[in-house]
């Protein structure tokens, strides 16, 4: 059974920093591209940050220069730093584990493919 176990989420001031981290069980991890998505209120589910097995990144144009993927294979965890943190950075983050390609999001966040595994989503809130 694959599980991704996240942790980190929670409630700071605008401009604050948080890190998630995930943890990855059952996966041949470093073999996997991995990702964060982001749920808010009447928005689509968005691919924030996704990182791959050579270790190269991919950001949405609204993480760039603010937040930063990265992971351990050793630790089969993968984390997301995120600094600078604005009220629209707010909502569900779900880690993603995919054995093909990360999903390219929209829609709402959950599983659409047998290759894709999703964690439980932690939640982050920004005050203004």
């Amino acid at each position: 059974e694959v599980r991704l176990v996240e942790s980190g989420g929670d409630t700071v001031q605008a401009g604050g920093s948080l890190r998630l981290s995930c943890t990855i069980i059952g996966l041949k991890f470093d073999a996997a591209a991995k990702g964060w998505y982001r749920q808010s209120p009447g928005n689509e589910c968005e691919l924030v940050a996704g990182i791959f097995s050579d270790f190269s990144t991919h950001y949405a144009e609204s993480a760039k220069g603010r937040f930063t993927i990265s992971q351990d294979n050793a630790k089969n965890t993968v984390w997301l730093q995120m600094s600078a943190l604005r009220p629209e950075d707010a909502g569900v983050y779900y880690c993603v584990a995919d054995t093909e390609w990360l999903p390219e999001g929209g829609g709402s966040c959950q599983k659409s493919a047998d290759s894709e595994y999703w964690g439980q989503g932690t939640q982050v809130t920004v005050s203004s």
